[in-house]
């Protein structure tokens, strides 16, 4: 299987995860969503904020563009954020789907105040997606301590099995 191949699948992946968590999590009452919850953020719609404003950065530097500028999250709806989020896992997919095995073997330097490394941008998109991964686990961990117990099964081989129907 080619790298890109893979790396098409993993973004088609993030945005079809990311969509069953709005679908599940839209029809919620917001009193929940915003409810505060100890975690890494204190609400589930802190924390997808998040996940939306950290993919807008990989997004940035797997182009080599500028990073959008955004609302923050205390300035969007629910509605925002939601759809914002959507947006751009479409907008990664997309470009990653548009990338040849050696644009995704590409090292891209990244210089910030956090780190610095230079590595392919097929490196980058499986950090981008680990990291949603990571809040979106949260997230369900965050519901089930407030009442919200219906999550359904959004691991990367049941995406797998899915497609394939």
């Amino acid at each position: 299987m080619s790298l890109k191949k893979i790396m098409s699948n993993y973004a088609d992946y993030n945005l079809w995860v990311n969509q069953q968590f709005v679908n599940w999590l839209s029809p919620k009452p917001d009193d929940l969503l915003y409810a505060e919850v100890p975690s890494s953020f204190s609400t589930i719609m802190k924390t997808l904020d998040h996940i939306w404003s950290t993919e807008e950065y990989w997004f940035s530097v797997i182009s080599e563009t500028a990073m959008s500028e955004k609302k923050t999250e205390n300035e969007l709806s629910k509605e925002e954020i939601f759809d914002g989020l959507l947006n751009s896992s479409a907008k990664l997919k997309h470009l990653i789907n548009s990338f040849s095995e050696e644009d995704l073997v590409k090292e891209v330097k990244i210089t910030n105040p956090w780190f610095e490394c230079e590595l392919p941008i097929s490196e980058y998109l499986i950090q981008v997606i680990n990291h949603g991964t990571y809040h979106r686990g949260q997230i369900v961990t965050m519901g089930r301590n407030i009442g919200i117990t219906d999550a359904s099964n959004t691991d990367y081989n049941f995406y797998n099995v899915v497609k394939q129907k």
